[in-house]
């Protein structure tokens, strides 16, 4: 039923001069429906949730390439949930045996070094090429409140407009190393899906943040121009695990800042052992927003997976990260087992409230608790 409406015009209008519909407006019918069917309508909107899915249904629809399905897959496997902990490990058991064909390249580097405008550079490129890219970006949690602003993906504007691209803003939750501690399953569920080029992009990182280069075959460490002395490279940390070095934003006046900055690093390197058994990582310049020197990087990335796969280096890079792993995963399980455990809970609320008050030193503290949990151990 079309809505009812009348014209009208101002009063200063002159009615008889002014005979079309210049200055019109339509006043349109109010509201007839009583507040009982308002909050039935309101109800009925909140409750449309989408229908629960079993395993099966999680696994057909990434095997199908459903990027619905796979969004909340990594969702079911992002969750802290304890009653999402099993479904989740048995959709990633399920997925296990189609995944290990992609390209894992980690990008990470200082914040406002430009690494989500070379991943849209990057992976918009690979995408018209005729690739599969997942870019899994991390965004930092606050210490505060706890949460993410999630925004990669809004800045990353040309990429999301690429059918054949898949972005994924994850929260670090508070986990070091520039990831979160569900990276490595969210990875695996993309390449199930038939992404055959995964990105990483940590948050802005320091120089103690390099467990991305436990989870990917390439790890690219974007740098500034003038962001430190050449003591800075030398520095243990994220620049000596690196298989190449990106200088960024190498275009108009910053071209030579950029081009000696390269020429450092380039013999900073010679100084430090090869992050890659038979690969010497070198540096680059590019410019994500002109786009030089982007297919260069990509050129070196697929030189390196070439001579990785050749050497076997790949295979025994990838099972030693499988390893760690479940040395990770298991150190957390028993964390988490110790801290719910009944005697440990109630000597660390007797020593903590000591330790508060300063009567009690942490060190001692130490000692009670490991106490109670051995007399936990044997029963006692």
């Amino acid at each position: 039923m079309p809505e009812e409406y009348t014209t009208y015009k101002p009063e200063w209008i002159d009615k008889e001069k002014q005979t079309d519909s210049k200055f019109a407006s339509f006043v349109m019918t109010g509201i007839t429906k009583s507040n009982e069917e308002l909050r039935r309508a309101t109800d009925a909107t909140r409750s449309a949730r989408p229908p629960k899915m079993t395993i099966d249904d999680y696994v057909e629809g990434v095997l199908n390439g459903d990027r619905m399905k796979l969004s909340r897959a990594i969702t079911m496997v992002e969750s802290n949930a304890p009653k999402h902990y099993t479904m989740a490990q048995d959709i990633v058991q399920r997925l296990l045996p189609y995944t290990g064909r992609a390209i894992r390249v980690g990008i990470t580097g200082v914040p406002g070094a430009g690494k989500s405008t070379i991943i849209e550079a990057l992976g918009t490129k690979l995408c018209q090429a005729g690739h599969k890219v997942a870019v899994l970006a991390v965004d930092p949690s606050s210490s505060v409140t706890g949460g993410a602003i999630l925004g990669d993906k809004t800045r990353m504007e040309q990429l999301a407009k690429e059918p054949n691209a898949f972005i994924r803003p994850s929260p670090a939750g508070g986990t070091l190393g520039g990831v979160t501690r569900k990276s490595r399953e969210t990875m695996l569920l993309a390449e199930a899906a038939g992404y055959d080029i995964i990105l990483v992009e940590t948050v802005g990182v320091g120089q103690s943040e390099t467990t991305v280069r436990s989870m990917v075959d390439f790890f690219l460490v974007v740098v500034l121009t003038g962001a430190g002395d050449d003591l800075q490279g030398v520095k243990k940390g994220v620049i000596e695990l690196a298989d190449a070095i990106l200088v960024n934003k190498a275009d108009g006046d910053n071209l030579q800042k950029a081009l000696l900055t390269r020429a450092d690093y380039e013999q900073i390197l010679h100084y430090l052992m090869p992050a890659t058994e038979g690969w010497t990582t070198k540096a680059y310049t590019c410019s994500a927003y002109t786009g030089e020197g982007i297919q260069e990087i990509w050129d070196v990335v697929l030189q390196y997976i070439d001579q990785m796969k050749r050497t076997g280096q790949l295979d025994k890079r990838r099972a030693a990260q499988n390893l760690t792993w479940l040395q990770e995963m298991t150190q957390d399980y028993l964390m988490n087992l110790f801290l719910q455990d009944e005697a440990v809970s109630a000597a660390r609320d007797s020593v903590e409230a000591q330790v508060r008050a300063g009567t009690l030193a942490p060190t001692k503290a130490l000692s009670l608790i490991a106490e109670a949990l051995d007399k936990r151990f044997k029963g006692e």
